[in-house]
C-alpha cells in the first residue's frame, strides 16, 4: 500500500508544554490499553481454534479499536447496515487510523501486499490480526483466490482498499479494477459491501488533519494526533451489499463500488463532495 504524496501535508499545529504533557499521558494510556488487549487476545488466538469459532478474540479486537479511537479523540458514528459475516468490504483509504476504524465494526481482516509481512512491528501486528498477504505474481492468483474463499467461508470480513494508496482524506481516488477480478470466480452469494470512512476534525483543525502522507513517520503522526486530536468524528457509512454476478465484469463492479463510496463519503463530509480524480 502506497501513501499520499500528491500535495504538501499541512503543517502540524504548534505543540506547547501543556499539550505535550497531555499527549504523553494519552500516549501512555494508549500503550497500556494495547498491552491489555494483546494480553487477552493472544491466549484466545492460540486456544480458540481448539475450541472452535473465533468470535471472542474478534470481540477483543473491536473493543481495543473502539477504545483506541476514543483515546485518540475520535467519536465513531456508524451509518447503514454493517456487513454480515463472510462478506468482503471495499473502502476508501485515508490513514493508518483506518486499522482502528475498520477493526471496530466486526470480524475484519485486512488484505495487504506481501511486503507488509516483513515490516518491523507492523508486520507482526498484521499477522497477529490474521491479515491476508497477497502477491502480485500471476502464479499466486489461484492459491490466493482459494484462501480468500476459505476465509470468507469462515466468517471473516475481508477488507480491501482498491485505491491502492492513502489520501489527504478529502478525496476518493478511482478504484483499481484488477482487485475485483478475484470475486468473479467465487461462488455466487458472496457479498461485496462498499463502505466510506470519513474523518471530520474539530473546527480549529485543517480538513486534511487525519490524512496520511508518504513522508510522514508513524511516530510523528501519532504524536500530532495525541496532542491535537480532540472533538473529531469518524463516520463509517455502509452502502448496500452487492454480488459480483450482478455486474457484467470487474470494471463495472469496481465502478459501482467506487461510486457508492463517493456518494456515502459526500453524505457525511463537511465539504459535501469528495474530490474525484479520473
Amino acid at each position: 500500500m502506497s501513501t499520499w504524496d500528491e500535495a504538501d501535508p499541512p503543517a502540524p499545529p504548534p505543540t506547547g508544554p501543556l499539550r505535550a504533557v497531555v499527549a504523553a499521558l494519552r500516549g501512555v494510556l494508549l500503550i497500556l490499553w494495547l498491552v491489555l488487549a494483546i494480553a487477552i487476545y493472544l491466549p484466545l488466538k492460540w486456544v480458540q481454534p481448539l475450541l472452535g469459532g473465533r468470535r471472542p478474540r474478534y470481540a477483543i479486537m473491536r473493543l481495543w479499536a473502539r477504545g483506541s479511537l476514543r483515546l485518540i479523540g475520535l467519536r465513531r458514528i456508524v451509518h447503514g447496515t454493517p456487513p454480515p459475516d463472510g462478506a468482503a468490504l471495499v473502502a476508501n483509504h485515508s490513514s493508518w487510523l483506518d486499522i482502528m476504524a475498520f477493526c471496530s465494526i466486526g470480524r475484519t481482516v485486512f488484505v495487504a501486499k506481501s511486503e507488509v509481512a516483513d515490516w518491523p512491528a507492523i508486520g507482526w501486528c498484521a499477522r497477529m490480526m490474521d491479515a491476508m498477504f497477497v502477491e502480485r505474481r500471476s502464479s499466486a492468483a489461484a492459491r490466493q483466490k482459494l484462501e480468500m474463499a476459505e476465509r470468507l467461508a469462515q466468517g471473516q470480513q475481508l477488507l480491501f482498499f482498491p485505491e491502492g494508496t492513502s489520501t489527504d482524506g478529502q478525496r476518493v481516488l478511482p478504484f483499481k479494477s484488477p482487485l475485483f477480478a478475484a470475486f468473479a470466480d467465487m461462488e455466487s452469494g458472496i457479498k461485496i459491501q462498499p463502505v466510506a470512512a470519513i474523518y471530520v476534525p474539530a473546527p480549529h483543525l485543517p480538513a486534511t488533519f487525519y490524512g496520511w502522507w508518504g513522508d510522514m513517520s508513524l511516530g510523528g503522526s501519532l504524536w500530532t494526533l495525541l496532542a491535537h486530536s480532540y472533538g473529531g468524528t469518524l463516520h463509517l457509512s455502509f452502502a448496500p451489499a452487492v454480488e459480483a454476478a450482478d455486474f457484467a465484469g470487474r470494471k463495472e463492479l469496481a465502478r459501482h463500488c467506487g461510486e457508492q463510496v463517493r456518494a456515502h463519503w459526500a453524505l457525511h463530509s463537511p465539504a459535501g463532495q469528495a474530490i474525484t480524480i479520473s
